[in-house]
């Protein structure tokens, strides 16, 4: 034993004295080349982004849920097309395709379309958003007749008639009046977005001090979410009328929320807030922020330049980025629950924030120079998640509130998500904005603005 070790020793040390193979002398170090110029491999692509490239994104979405969502009717007893708003009768539902027409998401997509029509010039979008509304405005009379004849009986567009939750008014409705003040819708929508105002100001829960609550899962409980289900219908209404009570309310609101929400030394909005729980939790729930966050920016793009409140709401919309930004993967995405970093990386979130923060750049609201970067990472790492059928990947399902981490952490994803679709729209539109605006350039192997 002892003679094999000393052999093996041997042969060790006459193998290292040997010259090193011609390959090994060549090998690229720190003398022979600039080390700093390597190219890293990054998971997810780098600064290579250009307009074509987030344009075709865009398509490949649109294309997709061009195909999905049918604005048409059809017989639920043997699937036969109806054509003929008068024929239309208690068996008369919409078309079945991959979403519902008419929902808080898809609320989203509708703005979210008439904007990247917007940025890009191509209509396509915006007569998406024109096509659709206008088919639901053009069936809501002949099935509220039809509802009013049969008690009981809910038609497709009862959400639209008989609103009884934030999220069957808020986001249709301000998707609605954005596509009217545009000239995109010509019916006259006021009786709907009247009434989903009038669903919101006056028949929403409220706590004692005025703030739009829920009872549900606990009795006098605040949702983040429902910063984004209430207050863009309204300042989009003060928009419209020039009626200034709707911004009140809106503003109002809004430091309501925030009071008992806000977390000042992390710069995040916890999820859900519960009258009287003592101690209470703080689940920094990546969808719920962007829905503050992107609230904040739709008052923000409505409320009057001289507007009293603007500069305190700017402030805090300030705040809130400067919470996030530290927060983001080095992929460019944003986690499930912002803080943890062991939990799942999120798409709908990393595309509201990556909206939000562009367009805070592109109103002169945010230094290009110190966000510009994340935000084009944010939109690189949204991309990997769109697949060839045109399909966002990656979005957490409609989630509830939860007290634990489990709950979250374990929330399912799933490409027929629909929160993920607006999203992604809105980021690769203010994103492509962006870059048509302000060039970046590569310097010492990194992004700069």
């Amino acid at each position: 034993m002892k003679r094999t070790t000393i052999l093996s020793l041997a042969l060790l040390a006459l193998y290292s004295c040997q010259p090193k193979p011609a390959a090994e002398s060549n090998e690229t170090n720190d003398a022979n080349a600039p080390l700093h110029l390597l190219k890293p491999e990054y998971p997810v692509r780098y600064g290579e982004t250009t307009l074509d490239s987030i344009k075709a994104d865009m398509d490949k979405v649109y294309g997709y849920l061009e195909r999905v969502t049918p604005a048409a009717l059809e017989s639920k007893t043997n699937n036969e097309v109806v054509a003929d708003l008068e024929k239309i009768d208690t068996a008369t539902v919409f078309k079945k395709g991959d979403f519902r027409l008419i929902s808080y998401e898809w609320g989203v997509t509708y703005g979210a379309m008439l904007r990247a029509s917007e940025v890009t010039k191509d209509n396509k979008f915006s007569e998406y958003t024109h096509k659709r509304l206008e088919f639901v405005a053009d069936v809501l009379p002949k099935f509220r007749a039809l509802e009013a004849e049969h008690p009981g009986y809910r038609s497709p567009v009862h959400s639209v008639i008989h609103p009884m939750a934030l999220d069957d008014a808020g986001a249709m409705c301000a998707a609605m009046i954005k596509a009217q003040q545009s000239g995109v819708l010509k019916k006259d929508i006021k009786g709907i977005t009247d009434n989903y105002v009038d669903y919101i100001l006056h028949k929403e829960f409220r706590l004692k001090d005025g703030t739009l609550a829920r009872n549900r899962p606990q009795p006098n409980t605040l949702w983040l979410d429902d910063l984004y289900m209430s207050l863009p219908a309204l300042a989009q209404m003060g928009k419209f009328t020039g009626d200034a009570k709707y911004f009140d309310e809106a503003i109002k609101q809004f430091w309501l929320f925030t009071e008992k929400m806000f977390v000042p030394e992390k710069g995040l909005y916890r999820h859900g807030w519960v009258e009287g729980m003592d101690p209470h939790p703080a689940f920094h729930w990546a969808r719920a922020n962007g829905w503050a966050l992107l609230t904040k920016v739709e008052l923000l793009n409505a409320l009057p330049g001289e507007h009293p409140a603007r500069q305190a709401l700017l402030d805090q919309f300030k705040k809130h980025v400067a919470g996030l930004a530290p927060l983001q993967h080095g992929t460019g995405f944003w986690h499930q629950l912002l803080d943890k970093n062991d939990s799942y990386l999120e798409t709908s979130a990393t595309a509201i924030y990556a909206y939000c923060i562009a367009r805070g750049i592109n109103a002169g609201w945010l230094d290009p120079k110190a966000y510009g970067p994340m935000v084009l990472q944010a939109w690189n790492a949204v991309h990997t998640k769109i697949n060839v059928d045109g399909q966002v990947e990656g979005t957490c399902v409609g989630t509830g509130m939860g007290f634990d981490p489990a709950f979250y952490y374990y929330r399912p994803v799933n490409k027929f998500a629909a929160h993920g679709y607006g999203p992604v729209l809105l980021a690769a539109a203010e994103v492509y904005q962006l870059l048509a605006d302000k060039k970046y350039v590569i310097n010492d192997s990194s992004v700069q603005f």
